[in-house]
Formats: structure tokens, sequence, C-alpha cells
């Protein structure tokens, strides 16, 4: 730090106590005697006196606005004045005025006397003043105008508020044997407290903090304070006093140095705004202005650059990774010296060496390896391994760390550069340039300086190339100059430069600054230029290291130029060395396409890999796989490679030139660069030329120009490949001419034009083809996936063997649709019955499942006929599937029957008859007497056997009901009426009404029987079984009747019809209706039995029998019989016919032609006028049986 004299005044007889900057910083203020003296900051000429103080002024003081200044007097009075310098306001004390300053925000003056202290401010009319116990010496507010501290005589130090009130109080060790006399704030927007300067007569310097708490210990001085000042940022503090100084402070109150040495005691100093400028004012009138220069301090090793920071600091910056490190040294930082791990610092009373943690290249952190405790004086200082150099003008001392004069060396000349140009640790090498233009190699442990080269003007700057080959100097005229070591001839040379440095990593590069400029020079080429600023200090690879006022940065500077200067002159080798210090993509991709346009192919891999470049990298294997083969035409190999960048037509006449025309044509083929590959074959070849079409055509296809490409095809003779373009774009009139003119032998062709119409859904042209190729099965498949069914079934009349090709998808396809009995009838007409019978057991388990019991039944019905079925065709299944019918056929009834049932339970009303529910409830129980079909109830059945009981009367067979429902799990919501049910019943007679019993009759042996009956449904006492209505469930009288071994079933039909009349009267009773295919019984009037009937005859049994006796009737019998009189129920084969007897001829009874079930007439026509079909076998009324 150098301070200059800028400008000096001086007042005649006048102490100057204080001044103040106007803050843009263009006028000073003094109070001098009894005037307020106005200055030109820059030049210290005065502007105006003012006058209006009858005393000694003593402080003035500036608002931060800088729109009025106010000052302070022996006289008792505040004068505030204008920035026009005009008075405008004046206010009193008591006593005399010590010291005024202005808050930075709100402006509000505060003025300080020895008894108390004002708080004025230009919105106010009066001063609101606060008494104090010791005269004020000085004051100042915070940053943020919330806080006047203000400093005393008795060493206190008072901080208030905005309205005077004592916030905090600081007391010095002291008290009033050290007063303060000068106290500032730190201006720094960067702190994160506020900081109070505070300088007291005890010859101490000490900082507090807002709060009162000291920061640090006190800094002791060598003479009274008088005042003290910060720096604009805050980070340097000035000071000045008794010493007749003012000096130089960090803001931790280290000393840094003089500022300028007066004759009398320094009373008061200022910084101007936002600069280096400090003014002094003086006890004998002098007032002085110094600038103060601050020289950067700071050294360079490779990626490692050094620097001094606020005067005691030293910062290490990693050019490459921008690293920054801090070392604090808390002392004025001199010298700054750094190499490999090692960093020299010199401070004003001895030397530290620092060294690295560890060898890692990016490493920062530094560690104290030695301290050398002398003070030297030195202009230039360098470190080595284990070693200082310090340089005193022409004097070299080499110490150890130990502070051990080891060497010295003295030069004929001023010594102007010295570097460390590296070496063995121990035994490293100087680069020195003299003024008188020598240049000098030294080694720390030689004695004897080696001259390197004389130059005739002084050296400015030197650098040794990484070979230590070459030497480039620049000398005072700015020259470069650049020397081969060995033979010291001049290689070449450059105006224009201020500093230079050897690429560390290239031989041949170096980069030199001047005039704004750097500049890069590659072996003997020609320089290249860009724009830059500042000084150039480093050149690593690809960065150059760039110093620009105190910011050192690394610039990416692309190394094109030099490598294109060699791509010029063909020398690859080098060109791919520069490129690897850095340069772009594109500049990688250039190199590469020139090597391998230039045959060298180990270059072009290399730069090929940089741009993970696959393609040329494969081209380059496949040559240097050939050379190895022995192949050497480069020619051929140019030729290829030109191929690859797009030069086609060098390629091509390569190509020719080398005989190999086929490689030219299949390459121009492949670019469908047809019309050239036409030129190139001419019109000699016709095989060529159909291949070339047929290419054309391919190409055709595969850039979206498919009508181009199927029509090439088709003039190419090529079928196939057109009808595949022209099926994928669903051309179909296209196609189907073409199926049209194609012979019907040509079957590939045809089947995939059919293939095609059948993708796009054109079922007629799809027809037409398979028609055309005589393929039937292909076009019954054609139909049915179509779903052309009616096409189908006529294709099928004409070929039988499709059958099944028809009529199972047509099933499947019904099933998917939710039509199963369709399905199930065209499964059993394609003839697969276990598929039919699959569908319904299917059905069948649904319709259980979901309770719908009425289809279940019917379900149960038509598979019992299914069964039939397959027992008629098949021989071996017959046994079984009798069984099976056997058993649908009952399940079928039960399922009928519990619909009733299960619809009383579970719906609010009940469309049955109670009668009707009885015998249906009983019916259900006799044939329950096993194992119980799924989803039917026995509970639901009890229960509504219990409830029609009671309300018809039978008394006996409700309580029956009601016990049979306590063993049973019973729903929740038949607990309560069972339970109620049950306990009233028992308030009923027990027994059954008479005319419920006689409704039981057997019409055989005419027993009653019970109302419910263990045996199932047969009489108790003949075991005859009963023939039930199959809509009311009432007792038919009907009994079955069997025909003698010999007689067949035609025969029994004949004889039936021989009916031999009785009398006539009898003939005129019976009226017999034939309505249609249905057998209908109805009598007029009564028959008297007057003669003996022999079918009665037959109905004996021996009495108390436990097996059934049929009854069996002969020839006789049935001629007797009359055709009215008998129902048969004419089963298909293999089941034989059942013949039943009317024995009440007067009850008109029907029975089903196709189930065979026997109906009251009554409640069969009414049924079927309401479902228009059988109510159990849903076969339509109009339908032939």
């Amino acid at each position: 730090m150098r301070a200059v004299l800028a400008w000096k005044e001086t007042i005649r007889e006048q102490c100057v106590y204080d001044l103040a900057f106007k803050p843009d910083g263009s006028q000073l203020i003094i109070a001098a005697g009894l005037r307020v003296l106005v200055y030109d900051a820059t030049d210290g000429s005065i502007i105006q006196p003012l006058k209006g103080h009858k005393d000694i002024v003593y402080c003035v003081a500036y608002a931060k606005d800088g729109k009025r200044f106010a000052s302070g007097s022996a006289d008792k009075s505040i004068i505030i004045w204008t920035s026009k310098l005009e008075g405008i306001l004046k206010y009193t004390h008591n006593d005399s005025i010590q010291c005024v300053a202005y808050n930075p925000v709100t402006h509000q003056l505060a003025s300080c006397s020895s008894g108390d202290f004002g708080l004025w401010s230009p919105e106010q009319k009066s001063v609101n003043k606060h008494k104090v116990s010791s005269k004020i010496t000085c004051c100042g507010w915070t940053n943020d105008g919330q806080y006047l501290a203000l400093g005393m005589m008795n060493g206190v130090v008072s901080i208030r508020n905005k309205n005077g009130e004592e916030k905090v109080k600081i007391e010095r060790p002291g008290g009033s044997s050290s007063p303060i006399w000068s106290i500032a704030w730190n201006p720094s927007k960067d702190e994160h407290n506020d900081i109070l300067a505070v300088a007291d007569w005890g010859q101490k310097l000490s900082f507090y903090q807002l709060s009162g708490k000291q920061i640090g210990k006190d800094r002791t001085l060598t003479y009274d304070p008088c005042c003290v000042g910060y720096f604009s940022k805050g980070e340097y503090i000035v000071m000045g006093g008794s010493d007749k100084q003012a000096s130089l402070y960090t803001k931790d109150g280290v000393r840094l140095g003089t500022i300028g040495e007066q004759n009398s005691w320094v009373w008061t100093c200022r910084v101007k705004p936002d600069s280096n400028f400090v003014v002094l004012g003086c006890q004998d009138g002098t007032i002085a202005c110094y600038q103060l220069i601050f020289s950067t301090v700071h050294g360079l090793y490779k990626d490692r650059y050094a620097y001094r920071d606020s005067m005691t600091d030293v910062i290490v910056q990693h050019l490459i990774t921008e690293q920054k490190v801090r070392i604090k040294c808390r002392e004025l930082v001199k010298k700054i010296a750094i190499y490999r791990n090692r960093l020299a610092i010199q401070l004003p009373e001895k030397i530290l060496i620092y060294e690295l943690y560890s060898d890692d290249s990016s490493d920062m952190h530094y560690r104290v390896k030695e301290k050398i405790c002398r003070k030297f004086e030195c202009n230039l200082l360098v470190v080595c391994s284990q070693h200082i150099i310090l340089c005193q003008e022409k004097r070299l001392q080499c110490l150890s760390f130990n502070s051990v004069r080891e060497k010295e060396w003295v030069m004929e000349s001023l010594i102007r550069y010295i570097k460390v140009i590296g070496g063995p640790p121990g035994r490293e090498g100087l680069l020195v340039g003299l003024k008188n233009g020598a240049i000098l190699k030294i080694f720390v442990d030689n004695p004897f300086p080696i001259t390197l080269l004389k130059l005739t003007t002084s050296v400015r700057c030197l650098d040794m190339s990484a070979s230590r080959n070459k030497l480039a100097v620049v000398d005072e005229h700015n020259t470069l100059l650049v020397y081969d070591i060995r033979s010291k001839e001049l290689l070449f040379q450059e105006p224009n430069a201020n500093s230079v440095a050897w690429n560390t990593q290239c031989e041949d590069m170096l980069c030199f600054s001047g005039n704004g400029y750097l500049n890069i020079k590659a072996s003997n080429f020609p320089v290249h230029q860009q724009k830059m600023q500042g000084f150039m200090v480093g050149y690593n690879g690809s960065k150059i290291f760039c110093l620009h006022v105190y910011s050192m940065s690394a610039v990416e500077v692309p190394q094109s130029a030099p490598m294109y200067q060699y791509l010029e002159r063909k020398m690859f080798k080098e060109a791919y060395q520069i490129a690897c210090l850095g340069v772009t993509d594109s500049d990688w991709r250039d190199l590469a396409t020139e090597a391998l346009e230039g045959l060298d192919f180990e270059t072009a891999k290399k730069a090929f890999i940089r741009i993970r470049d696959l393609r040329y990298l494969e081209l380059i294997n496949s040559i240097e796989e050939r050379k190895k083969r022995g192949e050497n035409d480069n020619d051929l190999f140019l030729a290829d490679v030109y191929a690859y960048q797009g030069k086609f037509h060098e390629a091509a006449r390569l190509y020719k030139r080398t005989g190999h025309e086929s490689r030219a044509l299949s390459m121009y083929t492949d670019l469908r660069m047809f019309d050239y590959a036409k030129e190139f074959v001419g019109v000699t070849d016709p095989k060529s030329s159909r291949m070339l079409m047929t290419k054309q055509a391919d190409w055709a296809k595969s850039s979206k120009e498919p009508r181009a490409a199927a029509e090439m095809y088709l003039s190419a003779g090529e079928h196939l490949k057109a009808i595949d373009i022209i099926g994928e774009h669903g051309w179909a009139d296209m196609l189907i001419d073409i199926a049209r003119k194609l012979d019907k032998a040509e079957r590939e062709p045809l089947a995939k034009c059919a293939l095609h119409f059948k993708r796009l859904k054109h079922h007629g042209y799809a027809s037409e083809t398979y028609s055309k190729m005589g393929d039937l099965k292909a076009l019954v498949h054609l139909h049915v996936e179509t779903r052309h069914w009616e096409e189908a079934f006529s294709l099928v009349e004409k070929h039988p063997q499709f059958k099944n090709d028809v009529f199972v998808p047509y099933a499947q396809w019904l099933a998917e649709n939710d039509r199963f009995e369709e399905a199930q009838k065209a499964f059993h007409k394609a003839g697969l019955q276990n598929e039919a019978v699959k569908v319904l057991e299917q059905l069948t388990q649904n319709a259980v499942v979901e309770n719908r019991f009425n289809d279940a039944g019917y379900y149960y019905w038509m598979l019992s006929m299914q069964c039939l079925d397959i027992a008629k065709e098949s021989e071996e299944q017959r046994g079984e599937m009798l069984k099976k019918f056997e058993r649908f056929q009952h399940l079928a009834e039960l399922y009928h029957v519990y619909r009733s049932i299960q619809r009383y339970t579970d719906e609010p009303f009940s469309s049955h008859m109670p009668d009707t529910l009885f015998n249906i409830c009983r019916f259900l129980l006799n044939n329950l007497t096993k194992d119980m079909p799924p989803g039917i109830s026995k509970v639901n059945t009890l229960y509504a056997l219990a409830k029609q009981s009671r309300q018809l009367g039978a008394y006996k067979l409700a309580r029956y009901a009601y016990e049979k429902l306590q063993e049973l799990h019973i729903p929740s919501r038949f607990q309560e009426s069972t339970e109620l049910g049950s306990l009233t019943i028992r308030s009923k007679p027990f027994h059954d009404k008479e005319d419920l019993i006689e409704g039981m009759m057997c019409y055989r042996c005419s027993t009653n029987n019970p109302l419910l009956n263990n045996h199932g449904s047969v009489c108790i006492n003949c075991r005859q079984p009963f023939i039930y209505c199959a809509s009311s469930y009432d007792v038919l009288p009907l009994v079955q009747f069997y025909l003698e071994e010999d007689i067949s079933d035609e025969d029994a039909l004949s004889l039936i019809d021989l009916e031999v009349p009785h009398t006539d009267q009898r003939a005129a009773r019976w009226q017999d209706i034939d309505n249609g295919d249905l057998q209908s019984l109805r009598m007029d009037e009564g028959l008297d039995d007057e003669e003996e009937d022999p079918f009665t005859a037959k109905m004996s049994f021996e009495q108390g029998g436990s097996n059934f006796v049929p009854v069996k009737v002969s020839r006789s019998v049935l001629r007797a019989m009359s055709r009215r009189d008998v129902l048969i129920k004419r089963w298909p084969r293999p089941l034989k016919w059942e013949y039943f007897r009317s024995l009440l001829p007067e009850v008109s009874i029907t029975m089903c032609p196709t189930c065979f079930k026997m109906f009251h007439s009554e409640d069969y026509e009414l049924l079927v006028l309401q479902h228009n079909c059988c109510p159990y076998c849903r076969r339509p009324i109009d339908e032939p049986n």
C-alpha cells in the first residue's frame, strides 16, 4: 500500500477540528476557526467560506441524502445549511456544541453539547433535549438509523434509541482517565451485526456489538487517537491523533501502514465516499488529501493462483476446479510465492511457509510447515521445495526453511524477472532476467549462474518451453523474441506483447497478450488472434490463465486455429496432439475426415473414437482388415471413404478406375439413384435392367410411394410383392383386377388375394376368388368366419361333408351370443350330442344357481330328451343314458314343482290356490325321500305346507310340518312366524279334514292314502303309482296297464281301435274330441255300470302283498276297451309305450303330445292360452309334433 499526496492546503493560525464529505464526494466541508469552509474535493480549491457562528466551529456533518449539512460551534448554536450553501435554521443548547450526526435513514440530526444532546428533524418545530451526566465528545448513528451511540469524557459509551432513551451502556475499564474520543459504526452491509469502533485516550481501539458485547480484545495504540473513520464498504479503518500521522488499519484493528506524516496532531480524518482518497485535518490548519494505492501481491504456479485479500488474508484459487481457500494471517501480507505444494507468505516480522496436506492435485488444505521469524527487505520472493529465494535489487539470497543462508548470487544489473522452472527437490532451476538484457539460469545447489542469452534491451517477461529447448522473452519494447536455447538462434519475433507463456502440454505452442488481444502461435504458422482484456500469465492445455485488475480467470480457448494450420500442411499427427488439448466436436470431425481422406487411418480412428462415430470406425476397421489380407489399392479404399462421405460420383469414378463397376452399381441402387445407375449400366444389359426395375420398386415401396411400387412390381412380373403392397393399402378394386387376370393354376397369388379380401372384409370378392380356385373348404371357412350362415348352410346342403365345419361354429356363435337353446339345437344338428348335453348342463346349473327353477325344470326335461336321443343312436351308451333319462325326468318335475313353492316363500303375492300349493308341497315331500337336489329347500317346502295345511284344516299335517321344521335350520325371516305357528296349532284338533283324505284315494284299490307317504307317490295298499295332474297336482282317475308279452304296440292299437260297441245308448253318451295331436276324453252323462268290465277284473290283486303287481291285459280285454278311455304315452325307441286307462271317463283329461304330461283339460286350455305353449315342455301350440 502506498499513499500519494493528491493536494494540500493550509489555513493559517486555525485548527481544523472536523471535516465532512458531501455524499457524492464532490465537496468537502471543513470546520476551521469561526467559519465553515467549503472546498472542491478533487483539487482542494476553496468554493466558499460560510459565516454565521460567533465562536470556534467544532463539528460539521452532512445528511445522507446530500440536501443539507449542519455545523456546531462553541457559541452553543447549531446552523443548518442547504447544499446550495444557504443557512436556513439555527437553534441553541446551554453549552458549547461538541459533535453533530445525521441519521442515515430519517435524516434526524443529533447535536451534542457538554451537558445534553438534542434530536431535531425537519418536520418537528421543537428540539427534544436530554440531559447527560458527562461531557459528550463524539456521536454516531447505526446504519439502519435506529440507535445513536454517544461517547463521553467519563469513559462511557451510551447507546440510545431514536427517542433518546438509553438502551445499552458500555463502560471502559479506564473510566474518566481514558475518555472516549472517537467512535464509528462499520458501514458494511455484509456484516451480520452492527459493529462499533471505539477509540479512547487510554490509547486503546476496541470493537463492540450493538448489544454492548466486546468483539475480540482491545488493540493497544502508541498514541492518543483523535479520530476514527471507516472506508465506505467497511473494509479498512483510518485513524489519526497525537502521533502526528494518519494510519490505515484493517476492520479488525490490524495496522497496515502510514498514510501521511504531519507536523502537528491530526484532529480529523475522513475517507471520500466510494474511493481510495483520505483527507486529514491538523492542529496547524493543514488539510491534506492522499490517494491510497493498493498494489497486487500475488503468485502463480501452473493452475494455482495465490493473492492478497483485505491486506491481511491470502486466497489460494485453483484455476481449473474454481475452488478457493482463505488463509487468515491477521498481519499485513507483503509478498506471496507459490510452487508445487509450497506456499510462502511474507509478513512484516516473519515469513510463513505452508504445505498441502496431500499430494492430490485438487487438494486445497494448507498447513504451516515452517516459520522464519526475521524481518526481510526484498523486492521479489520465490519459494522452492526446500528453500526460499529473496531478491533485493541485484542480490539473490537462498535461505533454507530454518533461516540459514545457504547461497548468495550478485548480478551485474538489476533483477527484473525471476521464475522457478522446476527440477528435483533441493536442486530447482531459476530463470532470471536482468535489466541489462542478460538471461541467466541458476540452480539452487550451484553457486555459479549460467548465462543463456544476452539481449540488448531490458527483460520484462520470460518463459521456457516444456522440453527446455526454446526460450520466449518479452523485452521493454513489447517485442516477443523466441530463441532456440542450444543454438542461440532467433526463431521468430512478434510485436505488441506484454506477457508470454508456453503451453505446458504442447512443445510447439505459446501464447502472448498485448494491446487487448490474445495471440496463439503454433510452430512457425501465422499468429491466431482473439480479443482479451488483461494479462495472460499461464497456458495449460486449452486453458489460458488471465489476470484482469485483481481477478484471475481461466479462459477456455479452443485450439481450433492451430489445429487447422497443421491440417492444411497434412500434418495429421501434430494436428491430433493439438486437438487433444481441447477442440470442439466439429473440429474433431474435420480432423477425422481429413486424416481419413489422407489415408492416415490411425489418426482418423483415434479422432472418430473421440466423437463416437461408429459408422466410420467400422469402415476403418474393415479397411484395416482388408489391408491385413494383402489389399493395397489406395484408390479403392478412397472410393469407399468417398462413398461414406456422400461424394458418390467421385466414388463411382474411382470404382470404375479400379475395375469394380458392380460396387458402383450397388451403391447407386442402394441410394435409390436409379437414373445414375441406368446411365452407369447403359441399355445393353436386360438382366441388369430388370434387376434395377425390381430394386426401384423396392425403393418406391420403402419411400412411401406404394402405388408406383406396385405398378413397377407388376411390370417386373413380381405378382406376390405387388399383391402384398396393394393388400396392405386396401385397394380392393386393383386387387380384384389382378385376381381376375391371374390364371387359376397360380394358386399362391390367388390365395394371397383372397386372404387380403378377407382381411379387408370384402366377402364377395373373397368368395369369388376361392370359387375360381375351386377351394370349397376355404369357402366354407370364409362363410363361417364372416357369419354368412345362410350361404354356409346352402353349401352344406350340396356338400354334406362340411356339416361339422358349419354347424359347430354356428352353435358356438349362438352360445357366445346367449342363444343357448338354439346353440344346443345346432350342436344337436351337427351330431355333437356331447356338446349339446354340455351346453344344457351348463344352462341347467346356471338356472338352479340363479333360482330360475322354471327354466331348470325345462332344461332338465330337454336333457332327458337328449339322453334319449343318444340312447337311440348309441348301443354301448344306452343303459347309462336311459338311467340319466329317468333321473333327469324326475329332476325336471321336481324343479318345475318347486318353482311354485319358491315364489310363494320369496314373493309377496302368490298366483296359486291354497289347495294347489298344498298338493304341490305334499307331492314334493313324497318325492324327496332320498337325496335333496341342489337349490330345493326343505324348509321352504315344509313352511309352505304348514301354512296351507292350517288354512285348509289339515291340522295334524300342519303339526307334523311344524315339528319337522323345528329339526331344521330355519332362516331368521321365518323364525318368528314358525314359532308362533307351532304354538297356535296346538289349539287346533289333532286330525285332518275328511274331504282332504278322500282326495288321496287310490283308483285301483279304493284305499284312502295318508296325506304324506314315506313310500313316495304310490298307494300304500296296492303299490299302484299315482298319476298327477301336471298343473294342480290332484290325483287323476287313471290306472297304468301293461300288455302281455306277445302283443306288440301296433297290435294293441289296432285291437283298441276295433272297440266292440255294447249298446247304442252308450255310444250316444261318449263324445270323442280329437284336436289335432291332443287326445281328450269327455263324457256327457253318467254311465250305469250294467256289465262287468273285463279291465276291472284285471285290477284285482292279492291283498297284503308287499310287492307291486302291475295290471296286465290280454287281447280280449284290449278289444273290450274303448279308444276314448285309453291314453298312450308313445315314447320313442328304445323306450316302451305306456298305456293308461281312465276309470272316470266323465273327467276330461288332456295329455301333451311332446312331454306326455297329463292335465285336467280346462287347466290345460287356460295355461295354453296364457303361455301360447305347453306349460311344461314349452312346445309352441302350433308346432307339428
